[in-house]
């Protein structure tokens, strides 16, 4: 009975390798095989590092895979399946550091927050001997610089994106291309410099929440130009000539056809833009000076933020206490970013349009 019950599948197998084609589960045999080759090899040179082991047997997984695809689809079909091995080798490197980042701060982190961690500031605390103390002046902190920068870069940006896809020609247009090409690369140490220089120190203006709002909208306006001017390009010329045509005019296409239909592209340029700034920690250094007690008016008065207070924590040698508050407050910062990337998402679906069947 098990031979008449066998005898079936293999006779699959055999037409399909006889028909050059790999079965279907190949690919995830040969990522096995490269796995425990890989860890076999690893252990048996003596390495200690696992990161090391995993990319033997990346090296494996290609190497394998061609040669099998070779010798059984041939030569051509080999090439296909060494890309497609390659590009999973890529996706798998790029996770990987991803997913282990997320889980060492998780880790790290999920121990220090607690009700009073995220309530309280570090006013009156003694931060090398206690373990009390919280982020709430830094949570407070980030929020308002964040917002006002995004105020203030946004509008700019995406009014700049519009000038240059619908209306930017001829040599200035080149220019203001040029200038937000390099200002994409400016450093935010470079940034805060400029920011210090001009504002507080040639103005008179003190430290305060705003005046590092002004650096992080420096960093983030090149950042919303690109992803503004990409997603407008997307948009059809089709919808522009048909409302042409019906003798609307250019603003209002723009306003009513053109950012409508782009509207979810430009929302998750903008908040990534506001990732891009929400870690940024040198304009805060020197312009917001941080602070150990909560100031709700980023208009006077030095503030905390997050990334700032990160590494005042960290910077505390041997202070097991630091740490803990350190790695508490990079877990509140990721997921402050991944919330926005959600509502990012929940708004471009909210407001893409809709089609009708």
């Amino acid at each position: 009975m098990s031979t008449l019950t066998t005898a079936p599948s293999d006779s699959r197998l055999h037409r399909r390798l006889t028909n050059a084609q790999l079965p279907s589960w190949a690919p995830a045999a040969v990522a096995a095989v490269s796995v425990a080759l890989g860890c076999g090899i690893g252990a048996a040179a003596g390495l200690e590092s696992h990161l090391q082991w995993g990319l033997i047997s990346a090296l494996l997984y290609v190497l394998i895979g061609y040669a099998v695809a070779a010798r059984v689809e041939g030569r051509r079909q080999a090439k296909d399946r060494l890309a497609t091995s390659m590009v999973w080798v890529a996706f798998v490197l790029a996770v990987v550091p991803l997913a282990a980042l997320t889980f060492y701060t998780v880790q790290q982190g999920i121990g220090a927050i607690d009700g009073e961690f995220l309530t309280h500031s570090m006013k009156g605390v003694v931060a090398s001997m206690t373990p009390d103390g919280g982020i709430y002046h830094a949570i407070i902190g980030t929020l308002e610089q964040v917002l006002l920068a995004t105020l203030m870069a946004a509008p700019v940006g995406l009014l700049t994106a519009v000038y240059l896809v619908e209306y930017g020609r001829g040599r200035l247009a080149r220019w203001v291309t040029f200038f937000v090409d390099v200002m994409t690369g400016v450093p935010s140490v470079v940034a805060g410099l400029f920011i210090l220089s001009l504002w507080n120190i040639a103005l008179g203006f003190q430290y305060s929440g705003f005046s590092g709002s002004l650096a992080l909208a420096i960093l983030m306006m090149p950042v919303v130009v690109r992803s503004t001017e990409e997603m407008l390009k997307l948009v059809p010329n089709e919808l522009r000539e048909a409302s042409y045509a019906l003798g609307v005019p250019k603003w209002k296409t723009i306003l009513r056809i053109v950012l409508p239909t782009a509207i979810g592209g430009i929302t998750t340029g903008v908040m990534l833009a506001v990732a891009r700034i929400t870690g940024e920690t040198a304009p805060v250094m020197m312009l917001v000076f941080g602070a150990d007690f909560i100031n709700s008016d980023p208009f006077n008065g030095p503030q905390q933020s997050l990334p700032l207070y990160i590494w005042q924590q960290y910077s505390m040698v041997n202070n097991d206490f630091g740490y803990a508050r350190a790695w508490g407050a990079a877990l509140v910062l990721i997921a402050f970013v991944m919330g926005l990337n959600l509502i990012a998402r929940g708004i471009a679906r909210w407001r893409s349009p809709r089609t009708g069947h």
